[in-house]
């Protein structure tokens, strides 16, 4: 199963598993350039997402840091574009988006609900990556909860009548 892991933003951590098991990642930035119109973010945005379906091949499912609380009103607007342009593309591609909580990502990855950055970092090196930056930190996180999520097997239980 190919796995998009992203933590969205300005600068985008990313980081897809392919079904081979083989992980990339990254960082990416969106901030329009000097002289570019606000709108060049979310263009970029989609330009990368379907660079990231050509280099996988295909996308079976998109998992996101789904973030409540932001640092300021300039962050939320944002992210809230970055999450409706990320709804677009999924709909439009049929590919599942899947959300998960910030505190459920970080106990996940480092035991504790509400690590830093430099905690998240520093699981990361200890299983072996090398993350550019938190956000991409982050996005390694988010795959790692996203493959034991779809690797857990289907349990039928039954119906009680």
């Amino acid at each position: 199963m190919n796995i998009l892991a992203i933590d969205i933003g300005t600068t985008t951590g990313w980081a897809r598993c392919s079904r081979d098991g083989k992980v990339a990642g990254g960082s990416e930035k969106f901030a329009p350039k000097r002289l570019e119109a606000a709108g060049q973010r979310w263009l970029k945005f989609r330009a990368f997402l379907a660079e990231q379906r050509l280099q996988a091949g295909d996308i079976h499912a998109i998992y996101y840091e789904d973030v409540k609380q932001h640092a300021g009103t300039l962050a939320a607007h944002v992210y809230g574009g970055f999450l409706a342009m990320l709804e677009m593309w999924c709909a439009a591609n049929n590919v599942p988006l899947r959300p998960v909580g910030v505190g459920v990502v970080k106990k996940h990855w480092t035991g504790k609900g509400n690590a830093d950055k430099d905690a998240m970092i520093a699981t990361a090196r200890a299983k072996g990556f090398a993350p550019i930056d938190s956000n991409h930190a982050d996005a390694l996180a988010i795959l790692s909860l996203a493959r034991s999520i779809e690797l857990q097997p289907v349990v039928e239980k039954p119906m009680p009548f």
